[in-house]
């Protein structure tokens, strides 16, 4: 793939767009511009028309840019645009953050939470609550039933901000749609999902 600089007064926004680009995911995209520069190209086609970071444009030229990282396609039929359209925004909304390497990189970052697309104040108390359990756990066998209780607690607590935080960041990328999305008590999975720590002492199971 060759990457070419364009001047974004030259690019076309598309008549329709499948991603309604809300004001917070923009604000969020220009946070990761300026932390990150532009981490990835906007793509067009022969008459540059972009297909796929619209978004992306949008936050370049509220930045005040003059020009962007695009790779153009010269040989695409109009349904193998669309098609690319449809895939490049579904696709990523595919996939789920892997809670325990999310975790445990908040760890590592030692308190510098300062990171596009996730409120700072919800992160740093994640990394609190998981502190707490882990000093709990390294005390297991001095534990009474209120103290398990209160670990149990605070990754439930831990579990429903993370959910809950997704939950409004999908409503606000896509707030036409967002009553769909929500679960019912119909189409639920019925499957229980259990999780556990390991003490570190003795090797035991303690069930959140």
């Amino acid at each position: 793939m060759k990457i070419i600089k364009m001047k974004l007064a030259d690019l076309v926004k598309p008549e329709k767009n499948v991603r309604i680009h809300t004001e917070q995911q923009i604000k969020e995209f220009r946070r990761s511009v300026e932390m990150f520069g532009q981490i990835r190209p906007i793509v067009v086609d022969e008459k540059n028309v972009i297909l796929a970071g619209n978004g992306l444009y949008d936050t370049l030229i509220a930045m005040g840019k003059d020009t962007a990282d695009v790779y153009r396609y010269d040989n695409l039929t109009e349904n193998q645009k669309k098609k690319l359209m449809i895939a490049d925004n579904k696709i990523f909304s595919l996939g789920i953050e892997n809670l325990d390497t999310l975790n445990s990189f908040l760890e590592d970052l030692r308190g510098d939470l300062d990171i596009p697309g996730f409120d700072e104040e919800i992160l740093k108390q994640m990394v609190s609550e998981a502190e707490d359990i882990t000093s709990k756990l390294s005390e297991y066998g001095t534990l009474d039933e209120g103290e398990i209780q209160s670990i149990k607690e605070a990754a439930e607590r831990k579990d429903q901000q993370m959910h809950t935080g997704q939950r409004e960041q999908q409503m606000e990328q896509a707030p036409a749609t967002a009553a769909q999305q929500e679960p019912t008590a119909d189409n639920e999975d019925s499957t229980e999902i259990r999780k556990f720590a390991v003490c570190p002492k003795c090797g035991e199971k303690i069930w959140l």
